[in-house]
């Protein structure tokens, strides 16, 4: 009998993917067993990259998304194995976890699941991994904050059982649905997954019907994996929010009966709609802080310039009236902000060269403007330009302070290369810098760490052993750590991020792989470096300027309706499509119809394609529309669009 059925549910996620599946063929060695895929119809070309890349496992490709709990019964339903492991995509186990994992299982029969200790990305302990049932107290104490306020108390933090120790092996009333190591026999008393529950909750369902069935739930830390929480989903969403609670109001209602199920949709309700508001304002302010103090600083130099030059120049220290400081400077302010919010001077990295550019075709909108209006709204030519100088001096002293905040040395721009260290044998360290070059990351490279054992064969980037990592981590003041899983075993990769704690990032390559994953944070999705996602059509600016592209061009059709509507094929047709794109269903120009979905940045589907700026009887093939999807992707500008509808003209009305 086969001894460890695994089962994976992927949505969306195949460079995790890729490097969970490497993790559990090493940890299954010496163990009888095989590994089960299910994807949920993901639309990122997960389906053909596991057949080719991993034929020797067993994959059940939906063709549509049904949720987690029913594409894993699918998969426990052919399970043979003596134990099964439900385990998530976005998780790296050690070589030893399976081992030791089933060890524990075989030596307490009372043990109807396992889970193990799980870290993030930066090493920290996720809580959970041992859980108490939620009651409506336990749930509304986490709800509100209160569990993350006082971790450790028994009472306000029993929902992350925060006074249990987080090295301790102990029973624990719910395990996590990233790793749950269930014992077959017990799953035939309980039955499988409760299909109710689309995505969460289902694992305190499951843990709860357990223990009802006489077994135990056991929290095993002495294998620590790691778990890239918010890969499949994106955790802290109001999407996310709204769906856990909703489960947790499923699992009260079906186990503690409709009346303590309405007092608990009661305070979950209230304390959903305190996290939603707390979640807008704290996102708002993320987004929006340094605009709102860029906005500040302008407006407070434009009013000193106008007083100044009210006081000193005019001579008459009341020239300007109260419109021109309370309308026509706040709208100044906002033409400036929104020409460098719109030229990407608040994207990620921040650039000055994007903020200035934002600020020069700021002015010449605003003198533009200023040459149009009537007489009596021109105040002053000389005001807008001596606080166009204003808003770029105190643009770029903004950012040299928040440089030095951060990182304490003075710099206009936050830097994407940042002090790199790769731990790995030589040839997989040239391969991660070949890599990270393909794809645009220009880090500087601190130098390469040797796994212990290996000889140093004399080359000038190495600076020591895995044994000095922590010394050598300080010494170069690195800021992220690159592990090659080819050179170590995935089991030291966890123990170097447990022991290197949270503040810096790491990440991984796989072998034969040419992405570079990790996850920085437990609320965000995780950082990727892959060759085929370096696009253009993926940067913030550009998804924001074809938009902006199709809103102009709905506005332009329909001032000039009536000119359109003869020369277009089907009139109907045009006037359907103005309205999908005004609504945001449909985009002017999106990828061609591909019957093999490509692993390309999702887009509304468009009215016209890439093809349409071609006009050929040739029939394309479905490699050659892949190839024109990719390279629409990769050289985006809102100007191909242009382009494609310029060239698409009369076929605006396809339906």
């Amino acid at each position: 009998m086969v001894k460890l059925s695994v089962i994976l549910v992927n949505y969306n996620v195949k460079y995790f993917l890729e490097q969970a599946l490497l993790a559990v063929a090493r940890a299954m060695e010496g163990v009888s067993g095989e590994v089960i895929v299910v994807d949920n119809a993901s639309s990122d070309g997960s389906v053909e990259f596991i057949r080719q890349r991993f034929p020797q496992v067993k994959l059940m490709a939906n063709t549509e998304n049904v949720g987690f709990s029913r594409a894993n019964n699918q998969a426990i339903r052919q399970a043979t194995g003596e134990y099964v492991l439900l385990l998530n995509p976005d998780t790296v186990v050690g070589e030893d976890t399976f081992h030791n994992a089933l060890t524990f299982m075989d030596s307490h029969p009372d043990a109807g699941a396992l889970g193990v200790k799980m870290v993030d990305g930066r090493g920290r302990f996720l809580p959970e991994s041992k859980r108490a049932f939620p009651s409506p107290r336990v749930a509304f104490f986490k709800a509100v904050g209160l569990s993350a306020l006082l971790p450790r108390s028994r009472t306000f933090a029993r929902y992350h059982l925060g006074h249990l120790p987080d090295d301790e092996t102990a029973t624990v009333d719910v395990l996590a649905g990233a790793f749950m190591l269930l014992r077959k026999e017990a799953l035939d008393k309980t039955g499988l997954l409760d299909e109710t529950f689309f995505m969460y909750g289902e694992d305190i369902d499951l843990s709860y019907r357990i223990i009802q069935s006489g077994y135990r739930n056991y929290y095993f830390p002495h294998s620590p994996i790691i778990h890239y929480k918010g890969e499949s989903t994106k955790k802290g969403s109001l999407n996310y929010v709204r769906m856990f609670y909703e489960a947790m109001a499923i699992f009260v209602r079906k186990h503690f009966g409709s009346g303590r199920a309405r007092t608990f949709s009661m305070l979950i309700q209230a304390a959903i709609w305190l996290k939603a508001m707390l979640h807008v304002a704290g996102n708002t302010f993320r987004q929006l802080w340094l605009l709102l103090l860029d906005g500040l600083v302008l407006f407070g130099g434009l009013f000193v310039i106008k007083d100044f030059w009210a006081a000193q120049v005019r001579e008459t220290p009341d020239y300007y009236p109260w419109e021109f400081t309370w309308l026509v400077l706040p709208a100044y302010v906002v033409l400036w902000l929104t020409a460098v919010f719109f030229s990407g001077g608040y994207d990620r990295p921040l650039r000055l060269s994007k903020a200035f550019r934002g600020l020069f075709v700021g002015t010449i909108a605003i003198l533009a403007l200023y040459g149009v209006i009537d007489e009596s709204l021109r105040f002053s030519r000389a005001i807008i330009l001596l606080g166009a100088a204003w808003a770029a001096i105190a643009m770029g002293a903004t950012r040299y302070l928040l440089h030095f905040a951060r990182h304490r040395s003075f710099g206009a721009e936050e830097q994407p290369g940042r002090n790199l260290l790769i731990v790995g044998g030589p040839a997989e360290a040239d391969r991660v810098q070949g890599l990270l070059k393909e794809v645009g990351v220009f880090s500087r490279v601190a130098g390469l760490v040797l796994p212990a054992g290996m000889a140093d064969t004399g080359n000038e980037q190495v600076l020591g052993t895995t044994e000095q990592l922590p010394d050598l981590v300080r010494l170069f003041e690195v800021d992220e750590v690159i592990f090659c899983a080819k050179d170590l075993a995935y089991r030291d990769i966890i123990r170097y991020i447990e022991m290197l704690g949270p503040e810096r990032e790491f990440k991984f390559v796989a072998e034969g792989s040419r992405s570079i994953i990790g996850s920085n944070s437990r609320h965000t999705a995780g950082d990727l470096y892959a060759i085929d996602a370096n696009l253009q059509i993926a940067t913030p600016m550009q998804r924001r300027n074809k938009c902006v592209l199709d809103l102009l061009f709905c506005v332009a059709l329909l001032l000039t309706l009536p000119v359109h509507l003869m020369l277009v094929k089907r009139p109907g047709g045009l006037l359907k499509n103005w309205w999908r794109v005004l609504t945001g269903r449909q985009s002017w120009v999106g990828y061609c119809y591909a019957e093999v979905p490509q692993p390309l940045p999702a887009l509304r589907p468009g009215v016209l394609c890439p093809l349409d700026a071609h006009h050929t009887d040739m029939e394309p093939s479905p490699t050659l529309i892949a190839k024109l999807n990719l390279a629409y992707a990769r050289d985006y500008t809102a100007w191909r669009d242009v382009h494609v509808v310029r060239k698409g003209y009369r076929e605006l009305g396809r339906i």
